[in-house]
């Protein structure tokens, strides 16, 4: 049986998803079904009892980076983000599918919003059942991320409420840090917010570390270029360029305010833990305030020269912009650290 959390709100494991969509007499009567597992097709729930067959009919599919899908650089054009369809005996359930593997490096941040509005919409004309496959983690995430935007609740007492309906509910170490992200940006999900920049940071050094090919699509627009070519017409995207960082040769805007990221001095960031010099940084002293910039990447970091990023890691330097390099038009030649500094 499926755990009931609120009213007309479950979360249960695969088992539960079968008898809601075959009209168990065993469970209450679901009209919509949430499954967050590692595959949007029916026949991942289907080859968990042989012989089972529910009848579907696909209603909306959505690809990152084509129309209808909410634009965020942390997912690679193509991705399937979700299907939803009319699933059971009559078509009856509406049910939306969402790819996500139980792993701490899956993406669950960019994937929450449309799984909250789902729930509720759900909620307002029936019963809906959230699961994946065992009802521990992914399920789980989504019914804490849920109870913490409804009610207002910290991830830990979000958590703790649905511990004392089941003991079982563990999300992973991953899904515990994006949902730290999800309630100190206001329980929403901010693709403007410096917490959403580090999120995505962290992903592209996730793709780095593992020997992923890194596309143009996780690269923030080059701001020299648009506003060279006064191309930036959003009031938030304006205040966030009065501060503009240039090449001290040819006076090229290489980044902008909005780029910055906040940043510990000293500290590195997460994604480059791995490679940690057990030395320490020559320049590790927090005594000294930091004169550096952290900036998130941006389009002029081309693939093609993210091979100096193998120093980066190397010597801890968490500075992305003083090591990534853009050609000076002036002197016809890459930009050096030293001629990367400085506001104007």
């Amino acid at each position: 049986m499926p755990y009931l959390v609120r009213e007309r709100l479950y979360f249960g494991g695969i088992k539960d998803a079968i008898a809601a969509l075959t009209e168990s007499s065993s469970t209450p009567d679901f009209t919509h079904v949430l499954s967050v597992v590692s595959s949007a097709s029916i026949s991942f729930i289907t080859d968990c009892r042989p012989g089972l067959e529910i009848p579907t009919e696909e209603v909306l599919r959505v690809v990152a980076g084509e129309e209808g899908a909410a634009p965020t650089a942390a997912v690679p054009p193509g991705t399937l983000m979700r299907v939803v369809e009319r699933a059971g005996h009559g078509l009856r359930v509406t049910r939306m599918a969402v790819p996500l593997r139980d792993t701490e490096e899956a993406d669950l941040l960019d994937r929450l919003e449309p799984c909250l509005e789902f729930i509720d919409e759900g909620r307002k004309v029936g019963n809906v059942l959230v699961h994946c496959f065992a009802g521990v983690s992914r399920s789980a995430s989504i019914i804490v991320a849920y109870l913490m935007r409804a009610e207002q609740k910290s991830l830990e007492e979000a958590l703790e409420a649905l511990k004392e309906i089941s003991e079982s509910a563990c999300p992973n170490d991953g899904f515990l840090d994006q949902l730290k992200l999800f309630e100190e940006m206001g329980f929403k999900v901010d693709t403007s917010s410096p917490l959403y920049k580090r999120f995505r940071l962290k992903l592209l050094g996730q793709s780095y570390i593992s020997g992923e090919k890194i596309s143009s699509y996780m690269f923030e627009d080059d701001p020299g270029l648009s506003l060279e070519s006064g191309s930036c017409q959003d009031s938030s995207k304006v205040e966030q360029r009065k501060t503009a960082y240039r090449c001290r040769k040819c006076r090229r805007v290489i980044a902008v305010e909005g780029n910055v990221i906040s940043h510990v001095p000293g500290e590195g960031e997460s994604c480059f833990d791995w490679n940690r010099r057990k030395s320490g940084h020559p320049y590790n002293n927090k005594e000294h305030g930091c004169s550096s910039l952290f900036v998130e990447p941006l389009k002029w970091m081309t693939p093609g020269r993210l091979d100096v990023i193998t120093f980066l890691l190397e010597y801890e330097s968490v500075w992305l912009m003083k090591f990534l390099f853009v050609l000076c038009k002036e002197k016809k030649s890459h930009v050096s650290p030293a001629h990367m500094v400085g506001s104007y």
